[in-house]
């Protein structure tokens, strides 16, 4: 959504202001996918929610999980928003990396730009100071893209920590709040990734890393590219940590402007505090990863909903609920089948080329055929959305209504 304000007649200055979160098409994404999958399949749980400020600026610093697929960012999101009732106000900042937007297939199921419709913000410098200043609540994965693709074979094994959120953190005074994610590893546990193999496919495909055998499993057939086991995921919040105090304790002559020598000193203490605490919790909450009786129960409560619960046909389900928003409702069961005939290439082997080839030659909400290149990428999102270039507009302000 963009809007234009003006300053008033005596001014001749203009804000677009750029608003891509949609409130309304989230909602039904919980009701339709996200809830019956959170609640019935990996049954989502946070201890420890009530640490977290109602208001912002504040930081919440999370693990990533090591599967090649983000549902733990997914869940944690869309729990703490449903938690605080779904409003707009309400609605948590993650700031994401831009592979999660640009390639096709790290964008959940394909559905055009839905990280930022989801509330999401492109992960720059920049970006990530506006928020705060925006007074935002961010969502934050010190880890980066290597958090999501250390494979199983490093489960539980923090990567490096970027050191942007410690130097903004302190130069704003913002808290962190550390969150553990327990027992997203169990999720995607054949997932196994190799360093050598991971940095050839970023040079020759463009792409961050190739799990296997998953990876492979996924050519043959698309919809096992999102398939993902039963693990009871839970989010732990711990203290607030001071970012400022931090750097202090690491010797940085001016916390409010560290040195290179100190941010680094700051993250490799901040990853050594998460990771004891993440030992700690996977202790308490990862003795029974999959918690079989808890999802035989759960499974029994959704029945007449499985094709939402089921990872067999999340695909159908996230991209019928996109497509749903840009056409009217289907005449009879029939139509309503065969207007979405090219989603059948999820489970068709090597159904990869078919669905491409779909999304060339169909005509919007199906595809991009009649499109302008230009317009083509604004849907998708394929480009890096700098808040200098496009800002968001005030909280509170009469642009979000």
């Amino acid at each position: 959504m963009t809007t234009t304000l003006t300053s008033g007649p005596e001014h001749e200055v203009q804000h677009e202001w750029y608003e891509p979160f949609d409130a309304a098409y989230c909602r039904d994404l919980q009701r339709r996918a996200l809830g019956p999958m959170s609640d019935h399949y990996f049954r989502t749980r946070i201890v420890g929610a009530n640490k977290l400020p109602a208001d912002g600026p504040v930081i919440v610093a999370a693990n990533h999980s090591g599967t090649a697929f983000p549902y733990d960012a997914m869940m944690l999101d869309f729990a703490l928003w449903r938690r605080d009732g779904m409003t707009r106000e309400g609605k948590w900042r993650s700031v994401f990396e831009k592979e999660l937007a640009r390639v096709w297939w790290m964008r959940p199921f394909g559905v055009d730009n839905l990280w930022r419709r989801g509330g999401g913000v492109d992960m720059t410098f920049d970006n990530f100071e506006r928020l705060i200043q925006r007074g935002d609540r961010i969502l934050y994965y010190p880890e980066g893209v290597p958090g999501i693709g250390k494979g199983f074979n490093r489960r539980y094994q923090l990567q490096r920590f970027r050191t942007s959120f410690i130097r903004l953190a302190a130069r704003h005074d913002v808290p962190i709040y550390p969150v553990s994610v327990v027992n997203g590893e169990w999720v995607m546990p054949y997932h196994f990734t190799f360093p050598p193999l991971d940095r050839l496919m970023q040079r020759v495909f463009h792409v961050p890393f190739l799990p296997l055998p998953a990876g492979l499993l996924a050519i043959i057939f698309p919809w096992m590219w999102y398939l993902a086991l039963p693990a009871q995921m839970t989010f732990v919040v711990g203290e607030p940590v001071s970012a400022g105090a931090l750097l202090d304790g690491v010797g940085a002559a001016n916390a409010k402007e560290p040195d290179r020598g100190a941010l680094d000193r700051a993250a490799h203490r901040m990853r050594k505090h998460m990771q004891a605490e993440l030992d700690r919790h996977v202790a308490t909450y990862g003795r029974r990863p999959y918690d079989w009786r808890s999802l035989l129960a759960a499974l029994h409560a959704s029945r007449g909903r499985l094709r939402q619960v089921l990872p067999t046909g999340w695909p159908l389900t996230f991209i019928a609920n996109e497509r749903d928003h840009h056409r009217p409702a289907a005449r009879n069961w029939l139509h309503m089948v065969l207007r979405d005939f090219d989603l059948l290439a999820f489970y068709l082997p090597f159904g990869w080329p078919l669905l491409s080839l779909a999304r060339r030659l169909r005509r919007p909400p199906y595809g991009y055929r009649g499109m302008s290149a230009s317009d083509a990428r604004e849907q998708e999102g394929t480009f890096i959305w700098r808040l200098s270039e496009r800002p968001l507009p005030p909280r509170g302000g009469r642009a979000l209504d």
